[in-house]
């Protein structure tokens, strides 16, 4: 006997079982996602990017859009935004740091930064922002682009630190096999006061800058590109919940939080991964790094753990 596919579903669909048709064929996969509660294929994309805006891309390096996701998420994440910030998740690890300066204390940083906030907030993994930025990204990489990093910066109020020009390319460790972009979201208006990005148009075209630790100081995270071409430089300020798309060779810095409140933005990178894009080498700047991040890191990894970090860089090294 024939089985239907519930009507709740919306699909009306009968499975005769062997040979199924191309339409009820989809409608059994829907039936099993719903079943299982696939939550991340609820998730459907609502934003691509226009034939104009992936030119613009091309040709700049950057692009930016008006909105990424609603009004309503953005209220969701800033609450749980702030929370990781206020309880200092991922202090401990290194996760948690001082872009800018030494850490002294995840409540002095003048720019807290937060690696894989996912991690310590799983709502963080299943929201419109991600599943836009993922589709949106797919449009300029190809379709096997996946999430490659993500990281959440909290500028606190009329003391947040500028970020120094640099290309997210100098930050890459030795063996990084993909070339990637970035989608950054502001979580309230930003302009000039309060630290919007600036980008320099076209240098994606250009070669990689020679960099070092901001103020030449090896124990602090944050990198700054010398001989920037900063009279080119554009602003881009963005309402809350647009976003940024920049090429991992675009120089690209933002200014100091000067306003009242906190400047949030969240970050998500995609890449695609391939043997042409591995670095073979340890850029100089990173190699030099001594950074209370680094230790925390270390000491919350074990001996163990360390081992085989290092045998895992060994075999990178081998078949990349």
């Amino acid at each position: 006997m024939p089985v239907t596919i519930p009507d709740r579903l919306g699909l009306g669909v009968a499975d005769a079982g062997n040979g199924l048709s191309a339409r009820a064929a989809e409608a059994r996969s829907r039936l099993v996602r719903w079943i299982v509660g696939n939550r991340a294929a609820a998730r459907v994309p609502t934003r691509i990017l226009t034939d104009d805006e992936i030119a613009v891309f091309r040709r700049d390096g950057f692009v930016t859009v008006p909105a990424i996701t609603t009004a309503e998420e953005l209220d969701t994440l800033r609450g749980a935004y702030d929370r990781l910030f206020e309880e200092a998740r991922g202090w401990k690890d290194g996760s948690l740091f001082d872009l800018v300066d030494v850490d002294r204390g995840a409540s002095e940083a003048r720019s807290p930064q937060l690696l894989n906030p996912s991690r310590f907030e799983p709502l963080l993994r299943d929201i419109l922002f991600r599943a836009n930025a993922l589709a949106m990204s797919r449009q300029l990489l190809g379709n096997r682009a996946a999430l490659v990093f993500e990281h959440a910066i909290r500028k606190p109020p009329k003391i947040g630190a500028a970020t120094a020009w640099h290309q997210d390319e100098a930050f890459y460790a030795a063996y990084t096999n993909y070339r990637a972009i970035t989608v950054w979201m502001p979580l309230q208006d930003v302009s000039p006061e309060n630290g919007c990005m600036l980008y320099v148009p076209g240098s994606h075209r250009e070669p990689l800058l020679p960099h070092r630790s901001i103020g030449g100081d090896p124990r602090i995270h944050g990198l700054e590109a010398l001989g920037v071409p900063v009279e080119r430089a554009v602003p881009c300020p963005l309402p809350a919940g647009g976003a940024t798309f920049h090429d991992c060779r675009t120089l690209h810095c933002a200014g100091p939080n000067l306003s009242a409140g906190p400047r949030r933005a969240y970050a998500l990178g995609f890449g695609v991964r391939a043997p042409e894009h591995t670095l073979r080498h340890e850029h100089p700047w990173n190699a030099e790094k001594r950074t209370l991040r680094q230790e925390r890191e270390r000491q919350a990894r074990g001996g163990l753990a360390r081992l085989k970090a290092g045998a895992k860089q060994q075999i990178k090294a081998l078949i990349r």
